[in-house]
């Protein structure tokens, strides 16, 4: 059934160039984009954003290392390395299960979205979607491969969100200690809601 829903997917890829270019952009540049959104989250929003984006960073980071840690116990070969594929784009022949780029894409909206801030995570989270089926499109993932990944960046996100007081002086520090620098944009102290 995975191998089944990869090249439904998959056999689009090399025949459609408006939509080979937009999957090639979105699994190369997905983390970037997320990177801009959360720097002009921190530069240009309130307090309340930079905490946001501090516990987007504790939760992507968790998540990826939890990936490490389950590419090691569960090894899968790509789906290039067993399989004839529609390759857009070269990659590692390392572990397929799970994917970084969806996870990291993932953990980040889940992460924007628990913090309340809808209409940036939902945006996000849409994009992630789109992070995931891009993975599979080019080559690099199998659909479960995706599916874990979601799954792990949901829970980590929750984990982080309900486990934030604990987070909470890490990102105080972080914050008091930007806002220290000088000739950087700065925001009041506040203090901020879990």
């Amino acid at each position: 059934m995975n191998y089944t829903l990869f090249k439904a997917i998959n056999q689009n890829a090399g025949h459609h160039s408006f939509l080979d270019g937009l999957m090639v952009f979105v699994t190369k540049d997905a983390l970037l984009i997320y990177a801009l959104v959360l720097l002009l989250m921190w530069f240009i929003g309130k307090e309340k954003y930079k905490y946001t984006v501090v516990f987007a960073a504790i939760t992507g980071a968790i998540a990826l290392f939890i990936n490490f840690v389950l590419g090691h116990i569960f090894y899968e070969p790509r789906p290039f390395v067993t399989h004839h594929v529609n390759l857009l784009i070269q990659h590692a022949k390392d572990s397929s299960f799970p994917s970084d780029h969806t996870t990291g894409a993932f953990s980040l909206a889940f992460a924007v979205l628990w913090r309340r801030h809808r209409k940036i995570g939902f945006g996000m989270l849409l994009f992630a979607i789109l992070t995931g089926i891009s993975r599979v499109y080019v080559g690099h993932h199998y659909p479960f491969d995706i599916l874990a990944s979601v799954i792990v960046a949901l829970i980590t996100s929750r984990f982080v969100y309900a486990f934030s007081s604990v987070f909470r002086p890490i990102a105080r520090i972080i914050i008091s200690t930007y806002n220290r620098i000088p000739l950087v944009p700065k925001t009041e102290q506040q203090s901020v809601s879990k």
